[in-house]
């Protein structure tokens, strides 16, 4: 854990007890602070009480006396309308902020040398941060991996000299992180996302963008040019000529950054582009949106000081991340994958466009326009398996253009899926649950959808002699 610094026998508000609020109260605590805790949801009340935290109600706060209120990164800072908690904080200029700001003072002060990596981007941030996390350590650091995925950025170990911090962030944490200053920031990319709470793709991007604000001539700024937001971040971060800046493309042969051309990655950070080496056969980073992980894991590396050597070494190791393109297991010529986390038509698109002979398990709650979007993909698709509250809707949608059949639940269409793809035979064919809808009709989660059919994936592999993978 690392202890909050800097709020030593002072009042500090925390509003919002979810998993990183109630890491927030023990790094206080710890630091030496006087917290006054709450949410506005009884459970997660219950669930700090049981923690042994002391609550107090929000509206009894006297403002007067509170250093900082450090608020949840899903509690509205500014858009739709502020919390009545901001609000008040702000009428009596009490700073706001978040656990990533408690996080980069933390560090600053800890005077260690410790780095901090720090991954944003709307799509692909989740992978590239795992990614950047094992290739630190195949390549002998000691990385500590957290913040918007798995850890709460508080509960990571306390800085060493030798710790490399890889944070993924999301826009909501920069909102509430002033100080954010990584050795190493990285943009991957900027689509249409959390307007609700940003007013704005405008004021999304600009929130974004602050990722690069506070660092040094010795930070290296990593970003992604194939959207124009981030292509305009780029060119202002270029124009202000503070930290080093290394443009990523995928498609795109660049005369400075780091590329992916088909398949093959350059580094044309120097004089000249060089051609590193084949992205092709990296099973666990299959697809151009992987090969934009892989190239932006790359420039992190090389801007930590790993040879080009080490670091695709540790590409070929990496397991992949849990629920996003998760091989489970092949056999056979089958290759079972599991994509749960692609709970909307965009994020199943990129399986999609990675693999043919596709056995697609698809539907739960279904989101706004449906699977219509993924029709350029439907030449993939040998057979369809309609589960959950969207096999109607789906099903009109496939008619006369892939063949379906309904399932109604994820372990029979697991069985028919298995089933015809193994009588199937021929080139490798793939068993894909990415179901491109909300799990909520029938799992508690993405995560339940996609344990439940890794479990019988291992189990129906194991009853046949196979082995996971």
């Amino acid at each position: 854990m690392i202890a909050a610094t800097g709020f030593s026998h002072r009042n500090v508000a925390v509003f919002g007890l979810g998993k990183s609020g109630l890491a927030t109260l023990r790094s206080l605590e710890a630091g030496g602070a006087k917290v006054l805790a709450w949410d506005d949801s009884a459970a997660k009340r219950a669930e700090a009480e049981a923690a042994g935290f002391k609550l107090s109600d929000c509206d009894k706060w006297d403002w007067s006396q509170i250093a900082a209120l450090v608020l949840s990164p899903g509690v509205p800072f500014t858009h739709p309308e502020p919390h009545r908690t901001v609000k008040a904080a702000q009428a009596a200029k009490v700073e706001v902020i978040g656990d990533v700001e408690i996080f980069q003072r933390a560090l600053m002060a800890s005077g260690t040398g410790a780095r901090m990596v720090a991954i944003t981007g709307t799509n692909g941030k989740s992978t590239t941060t795992a990614l950047i996390g094992h290739m630190v350590r195949r390549c002998g650091g000691h990385a500590e991996v957290g913040g918007n995925i798995g850890k709460p950025v508080l509960e990571l170990e306390e800085p060493k000299p030798s710790t490399v911090y890889v944070i993924e962030v999301s826009s909501y944490q920069i909102d509430l992180a002033p100080s954010l200053a990584p050795q190493v920031g990285l943009l991957l990319n900027i689509t249409p996302d959390h307007i609700d709470r940003h007013g704005s793709l405008e004021g999304y991007a600009a929130v974004k963008a602050r990722l690069f604000d506070r660092q040094s001539a010795k930070d290296t700024a990593i970003i992604g040019i194939d959207d124009a937001y981030a292509t305009d971040i780029c060119t202002s971060v270029c124009a202000r000529r503070v930290a080093r800046l290394v443009p990523i493309s995928v498609g795109k042969a660049l005369g400075r950054g780091v590329y992916v051309i088909d398949g093959v990655l350059y580094d044309s950070s120097g004089t000249q582009a060089q051609k590193v080496g084949e992205l092709h056969d990296l099973r666990t980073l299959a697809g151009a949106h992987n090969w934009q992980n892989a190239i932006a894991a790359y420039a992190t590396g090389r801007a930590l000081g790993y040879s080009r050597e080490k670091i695709l070494a540790s590409f070929e190791s990496f397991p992949g991340l849990a629920h996003r393109m998760e091989i489970v297991a092949e056999r056979n010529g089958v290759r079972f994958v599991n994509d749960s986390k692609a709970t909307n038509a965009d994020a199943a698109s990129k399986a999609l466009a990675t693999y043919d002979n596709i056995y697609w398990i698809i539907g739960g709650k279904s989101k706004e326009g449906g699977i219509t979007s993924l029709a350029p993909f439907f030449p993939r698709v040998r057979k369809a398996y309609l589960i959950g509250a969207a096999s109607d809707e789906f099903a009109a949608t496939l008619d006369g253009k892939v063949a379906y059949e309904r399932c109604e639940t994820l372990a029979r269409a697991t069985d028919a899926a298995t089933r015809d793809a193994e009588a199937a035979g021929g080139a490798m064919r793939v068993v894909l649950l990415s179901p491109a809808c909300a799990s909520f009709d029938q799992f508690t989660s993405f995560e339940d959808r996609g344990d439940q059919f890794r479990k019988q994936i291992v189990k129906l592999v194991a009853d046949r002699g196979g082995a996971a993978a």
